[in-house]
């Protein structure tokens, strides 16, 4: 079983629409997830600076056999980077043992403070994040595109970026995002946002597409239905319908036997999902379900509906 299934990126890229997350994957435990993914036949690991285990994932991959060249690798940016993107990009390629990344992300739209007190969430007296009021994300993005034409990275995009945050950066880009990182799933579909990035040329991935820790939607009585009906697990049918949506799925396990099962399942749903399923999964969260599982305190309106 091979991810063969692939979506195009803006820029005439080819991305694997099925990747295995790595975030809370903690460093003894995520070599082998990665190392387990590939040979399973996952061609695309999600990671960031930011998650610490960026070492590992590196180690993973070469313990796989899968050669460099066949495995999507996407990083992100993080805050206390933002003046310094290449940096950033430097130390990740580093750890991963790579000279390019296949896609580079901005990971959240809120610069901090890369002179703080920490170097990763710093804080101020008040305990509340120290972000750097007098940096434009705008500035950011020029960063971004900057390693993009040395060539380190092959596209580049942002994650939890808001219609709002999306444009303002579109306002002074010379290189339209290719992805839009996001928490997406069924109790958080973002359908607004989701068909506005579609209207931009800008595709949509999911992270916790399960639910984020624990994977919380597994106990949902519409999606298990469904499941049974075709067969199926509730997993399958979360990670299909994102899938059906032409939504990259980021599903994050350090299980050998449930990496394997959320690729395979999440093809098989693919296949078996009918309109009418669809359409019902579509109107779960707006029937009183909508939950946002992640929403860090940046002190800052990123611009999202459904936030707190």
């Amino acid at each position: 079983m091979s991810s063969s299934h692939f979506l195009k990126l803006n820029n005439g890229e080819s991305i694997p629409a099925i990747g295995l997350g790595t975030w809370q994957s903690k460093p003894n435990e995520v070599a082998r997830a990665v190392e387990v993914a590939l040979k399973k036949g996952y061609r695309h690991i999600d990671c960031a600076w930011a998650y610490g285990n960026e070492k590992e994932v590196g180690e993973g991959l070469r313990a796989s056999g899968v050669p460099r060249s066949e495995v999507f690798i996407t990083s992100k940016l993080w805050g206390t980077y933002h003046r310094r993107v290449e940096d950033c990009l430097d130390e990740t390629l580093a750890r991963l043992g790579t000279d390019y990344l296949d896609l580079y992300l901005i990971h959240w739209p809120v610069p901090m403070n890369p002179n703080g007190n920490h170097p990763v969430f710093p804080t101020r007296p008040d305990g509340t994040r120290d972000r750097d009021e007098s940096w434009d994300i705008r500035d950011t993005w020029k960063g971004m595109e900057e390693v993009l034409k040395k060539g380190k990275v092959k596209s580049i995009g942002i994650s939890n970026c808001s219609e709002m945050m999306v444009e303002k950066i579109l306002t002074t880009a010379n290189v339209i995002p290719a992805v839009n990182q996001l928490e997406l799933h069924l109790y958080n579909p973002q359908h607004k946002l989701v068909t506005y990035l579609k209207s931009k040329g800008i595709l949509p991935e999911a992270y916790s597409p399960l639910g984020s820790t624990n994977s919380p939607l597994l106990h949902d009585e519409v999606a298990a239905e469904i499941a049974k009906r075709h067969e199926l697990k509730t997993s399958d049918v979360l990670l299909g319908y994102l899938l059906r949506k032409d939504i990259v799925i980021l599903s994050k396990s350090v299980n050998p036997a449930r990496i394997e099962a959320n690729l395979i399942g999440a093809l098989e749903a693919y296949k078996r999902l009918t309109t009418e399923d669809m359409a019902v999964l579509d109107d779960v969260a707006a029937n009183g379900k909508q939950k946002r599982f992640s929403m860090p305190p940046w002190g800052v309106d990123l611009g999202f509906e459904n936030w707190g």
